[in-house]
């Protein structure tokens, strides 16, 4: 039976304290698409986009009208380009070309799967998709690019993180007119997953049916507004409100997923709750943190706090849905989280201490701008780094930097919208990782990657 209290208190959720529907994301399979032609390859995939999704924004904007529920982005992901290339040939851009005709065409905000899948090493298209990210993220405006170099089974390919390093260089270098944008649109990634609904990073696994819908929510707002009503409980007692806040957060995320996949014919996914934040004012999961007893985001205990409040999440939304996926978690993007922005600003935050962070959190390094002078073997180090403690602990982890091009440490690059503003946080270059980076070859999988 419906309670006329929980009605009102989502409706005060969504009023008052930034509750949304943060992204319905259709994830297509383009393996059909496969050309010997690799024009008729694009045309294949423009046209199977369109016929796919092409009601899928008219859809979002009807369900939030009708339900009164905020749906902030209409996405789609894709097949990792790079198999379809392999097969098509020619070079990748034009495939990112047919996908930006696509999200015109559509509406979407973005199309993920400008990706490449190399945790064990290079297939046929990789390093060819790989090399052309730089201009293919310069070129376009709604696509998303995403790199997955290891993988708890498989170990770091240390050679794609090399790579990824002068990628992620070149990228920022190739859009540094426009802030270093195209970075801001490129994931580094261990253990991805093929059903993350999320930007920069989603694309469509191959696992995945031809077409799905999964559903990304989101309610930093929510949760810190919930714990404002207990001061003075105890650690058990916030985890217990924090579950319950992520339950009813999930039910709605499951009833818009629904609905959507029945209005659009297509299988329904996951609902990914991920407490995603924006820049707007009671909408961080910093703050969140805070309001569990820390005076800044950064200080000591912000793991152990982090932590709690990431696996109280998750508990929570497996109870509400039986298909909860994607990451699901507490994101913690710099420039994306109010409270990161003050605490980075202030120096409380740093990146040694967002590393630990990520050790507990559901993705990673998110949205940091860095110096415009870390050099790319740098970059690359801090890929390891982020990759090894995905592989050891066998989570999702990913790196999205921004070298921000002619400026440096305490300087401020602004991208406006959900993507906010990021402070440009130290980065240590006073002495090199090249030699590391170097030798190249393949960090080995850990001993927990034989479990069969």
């Amino acid at each position: 039976m419906i309670n006329i209290n929980d009605i009102m208190e989502t409706i005060n959720m969504i009023s008052e304290e930034n509750l949304d529907i943060r992204t319905v994301t259709m994830g297509i399979s383009l393996l059909d698409c496969a050309d010997s032609d690799a024009k008729k390859a694009c045309d294949k995939i423009y046209d199977k986009i369109c016929r796919k999704a092409g009601k899928l924004v008219e859809t979002g904007e009807a369900i939030a009208n009708e339900y009164g529920i905020p749906i902030i982005n209409k996405r789609i992901s894709v097949t990792p380009i790079s198999m379809v290339a392999a097969a098509s040939g020619a070079d990748p851009v034009l495939y990112a070309k047919a996908l930006q005709k696509a999200a015109d065409t559509t509406g979407v905000n973005f199309i993920g799967g400008y990706s490449a899948l190399v945790h064990k090493g290079f297939a046929a298209g990789d390093e060819a998709l790989i090399r052309s990210i730089p201009e293919a993220l310069s070129i376009t405006n709604n696509i998303c690019s995403s790199v997955n170099i290891g993988s708890t089974k498989a170990g770091i390919n240390m050679d794609a993180v090399k790579l990824m390093g002068q990628i992620v260089r070149e990228t920022a270098e190739i859009t540094a007119d426009r802030d270093c944008i195209g970075c801001a649109k490129l994931v580094v990634f261990c253990n991805a997953v093929e059903d993350n609904p999320f930007m920069a990073g989603a694309f469509h696994g191959v696992g995945e049916p031809d077409s799905v819908i999964h559903v990304g929510v989101s309610g930093p707002g929510v949760v810190q507004a919930a714990l404002k009503k207990c001061p003075d409980g105890d650690l058990g007692e916030l985890a217990e409100i924090i579950k319950r806040t992520a339950f009813k957060i999930t039910r709605m995320g499951q009833l818009v997923g629904s609905e959507a996949s029945k209005r659009l014919d297509v299988p329904f996914g996951i609902v990914d709750l991920s407490l995603a934040p924006t820049p707007a004012v009671g909408d961080s999961v910093a703050h969140i943190l805070e309001e569990m007893g820390l005076e800044t985001c950064g200080t000591h205990g912000t793991t152990a706090a982090l932590a709690m409040l990431n696996d109280a999440v998750k508990k929570g939304g497996v109870m509400a849905s039986s298909y909860v996926g994607g990451l699901s978690g507490a994101f913690i993007p710099v420039s994306e989280d109010a409270g990161m922005i003050a605490a980075a600003k202030s120096g409380d935050l740093e990146l040694s201490k967002l590393e630990a962070m990520t050790a507990v959190c559901s993705v990673g390094l998110d949205m940091i701008a860095i110096p415009g002078e870390t050099s790319a073997e740098v970059i690359s180090a801090i890929i390891a780094d982020e990759a090894a403690i995905g592989m050891v602990n066998s989570k999702t982890t990913a790196v999205r930097v921004i070298p921000a091009i002619g400026k440096k440490a305490g300087e401020t690059l602004e991208f406006g919208g959900l993507l906010g503003s990021g402070p440009i946080m130290k980065v240590n270059l006073t002495k090199s990782p090249k030699k590391f980076i170097d030798r190249a070859g393949r960090i080995p999988a850990p001993l927990q990657s034989l479990k069969n």
